[in-house]
């Protein structure tokens, strides 16, 4: 695997290292000394799946309150997201920034979301499913989130025309 960082600090693309041979490759998606190896929480508890039948449907942006901040692993195994992180750390010098990228099944690129970051994706395809790995377990008291179309994030959606969940429809702004 090879470990990116990104802006805003504590977000890391990583890529896979395929072993080719005739019959197509083989690769580590997961490996707890190298993520940690890189300072990244390695403690997975909980996987989850998400499935989106239509191009546009956007989902976030969420993140869980302390003590239940988590970081996840986000990865496409079908079809393509653009996936987002947007630093909503207290005090952080990069509060409200973002950064962005397209995770797909056919790139099988995965992106490090660090605990104090909002995290949202949008399906560029139809029928579109997408992994999460987290080191927290999900607690829905501690479940909240911030719009998508934040003007304080200002982040540019791939699709001007998104559709939403009431609950994402209805989060409040960052700056509150």
């Amino acid at each position: 695997m090879r470990f990116s960082a990104l802006q805003p600090d504590g977000v890391w693309l990583i890529e896979l290292e395929p072993a080719v041979d005739e019959r197509g490759f083989f690769a580590r998606t997961w490996d707890t000394d190298e993520f940690a190896a890189h300072g990244l929480d390695a403690a997975i508890v909980q996987v989850s799946v998400s499935f989106s039948q239509r191009r546009g449907t956007l989902r976030g942006l969420h993140y869980q309150a302390e003590p239940h901040a988590e970081a996840k692993l986000v990865r496409c195994t079908s079809g393509s997201i653009f996936d987002v992180a947007v630093d909503i750390r207290q005090g952080s010098a990069t509060r409200g920034r973002w950064a962005g990228i397209e995770l797909s099944a056919k790139n099988r690129l995965a992106l490090y979301i660090p605990p104090g970051f909002a995290h949202g994706l949008q399906t560029l395809v139809d029928d579109t499913e997408v992994l999460y790995q987290v080191t927290t377990r999900y607690s829905p008291d501690h479940s909240r989130g911030i719009r998508w179309d934040d003007p304080d994030a200002a982040i540019s959606w791939p699709i001007s025309d998104p559709i939403l969940s009431p609950r994402d429809r209805g989060l409040p702004m960052l700056h509150h």
